[in-house]
């Protein structure tokens, strides 16, 4: 008999196609090794609260594409950031989740999420948790893992809008800029950049100049083509602003993470204040890259990492995640995998971006 009777199943941070996947391939693999499954809504604070539902197959029946998650999220923290030491200390969140999981003889968490989910998870294993992480962000950012869940699915929908855009771009000679996801890493932009025929992809692995933009636009006037697309993370950091992206003043999450957005309708004004010939406008894709159904490359995703998971934890290895390297799945330390986060695109991408683009 396994040594976990009880598993306990969380989604945190922001949602994305394929965390239904992930449930459902637990829940699925759990039964067989006779391990009963619950989930805590809401990410951590269902463990703080209490607030938890019983997994079955009837409840993760007809799942598999659907995005979001059934289980909903949020970005609670049970832990709090010394401002002068920069360490996270407990607040007394941590200890109701303790509470939570011996009263309802919780064994052991998967804690599907990014870094600040699976954060929460590593730092709990020092309070006794035992846990488990299963990579998922669409800005697959995440260290100790190839992708994590829910990137290929942003990725197909950033590809297919600027496919659409591309055709209106053309017929009203304008110069399109396209702001997706991408806080600290620009994967997102850069691949979906690349897939869709974006002319020019602004990331946060390198800063950028308005004149460099303009230059590039320029290029491709000169060169007789009216109309541009401008591909930009979030989190794309001007040199006129010191190398730091554009954030909403005193905003921040629960994580202490500033609130970005209005890269985008920032370099517009700036591009119209140049004197070019092309008339900018801006398309935010927002929460469009998270919604809608799993690719099949999500999925099958998902479900591998679902189901060694569960094998992790029966194993019992834990304060783990697991991972995917070129088409192996297994696991890598916790700590190891929140030490590569923000894990960069590599330069080779970078450098693609640039040879095949307009400079």
């Amino acid at each position: 008999m396994p040594s976990v009777k009880r598993i306990g199943v969380l989604t945190g941070g922001g949602d994305s196609p394929g965390i239904n996947a992930a449930i459902r391939a637990i829940v699925r693999r759990a039964e067989p090794a006779g391990l009963a499954v619950v989930g805590f809504r809401d990410g951590w604070r269902g463990a703080v609260e209490d607030d938890l539902v019983p997994l079955g197959r009837s409840e993760v029946a007809g799942i598999l594409h659907i995005g979001g998650t059934i289980l909903g999220t949020s970005r609670t923290n049970p832990y709090e950031k010394d401002p002068a030491t920069g360490t996270w200390n407990p607040t007394p969140k941590v200890g109701r989740i303790l509470d939570t999981l011996n009263r309802r003889r919780v064994d052991a968490v998967l804690a599907i999420g990014g870094d600040d989910t699976l954060g929460v998870a590593h730092r709990l294993a020092s309070h006794g948790v035992r846990a488990v992480g299963i990579p998922q962000t669409i800005d697959n950012d995440i260290g100790g893992t190839d992708y994590a869940i829910g990137f290929h699915s942003a990725l197909a929908v950033v590809t297919e809008a600027l496919d659409r855009l591309h055709t209106t771009a053309h017929a009203h000679h304008r110069v399109l800029i396209v702001e997706v996801m991408g806080r600290d890493a620009g994967w997102i932009a850069v691949l979906g950049g690349l897939a869709g025929g974006a002319d020019v992809i602004l990331a946060p692995e390198e800063p950028f100049s308005v004149p460099q933009v303009k230059e590039a636009l320029q290029w491709r006037l000169d060169a007789g083509r009216r109309f541009s697309i401008i591909v930009v993370a979030e989190g794309a950091r001007p040199l006129e602003l010191g190398g730091r992206p554009v954030a909403e003043e005193a905003r921040t999450d629960a994580f202490g993470h500033a609130q970005l957005g209005g890269v985008g309708y920032w370099l517009a004004a700036k591009l119209e204040k140049t004197g070019l010939p092309l008339t900018p406008r801006v398309t935010v894709l927002s929460y469009l890259q998270r919604g809608g159904v799993a690719t099949p490359f999500d999925r099958l995703l998902a479900t591998r990492l679902g189901v060694a998971a569960v094998e992790l934890a029966c194993a019992g290895q834990y304060d783990a995640m697991v991972g995917i390297h070129g088409t192996d799945v297994g696991p890598v330390p916790l700590a190891e995998a929140l030490a590569g986060c923000p894990k960069p695109v590599p330069r080779e991408y970078l450098e693609l971006a640039r040879n095949i683009g307009v400079r």
